[in-house]
């Protein structure tokens, strides 16, 4: 029997466990969405040149999912 399959049953095998990091990141996410939808009035945005008026939720959320990406996308050329 390979060393492999024989460690089936210990923790190198468990990818998917519940970690301190791994609620640590889940909390984050969830106060930050929280955060979010707490401000829910119109603001001024301007991009550049144009000025737009949409809700915050909106603005912030976006500026949450580009960071995610942008995150994920560098841990992933890290790895």
């Amino acid at each position: 029997m390979s060393p492999k399959t024989s460690e089936s049953g210990t923790s190198k095998g468990r990818s998917g466990a519940v970690t301190p990091a791994r609620v640590i990141v889940l909390l984050l996410a969830v106060l930050a969405l929280i955060f979010i939808f707490e401000n829910t009035r119109e603001t001024k945005i301007r991009l550049l040149i144009p000025e737009v008026t949409m809700p915050l939720w909106t603005a912030l959320l976006a500026t949450g999912l580009i960071g995610a990406l942008c995150g994920a996308y560098f841990m992933k050329r890290r790895s």
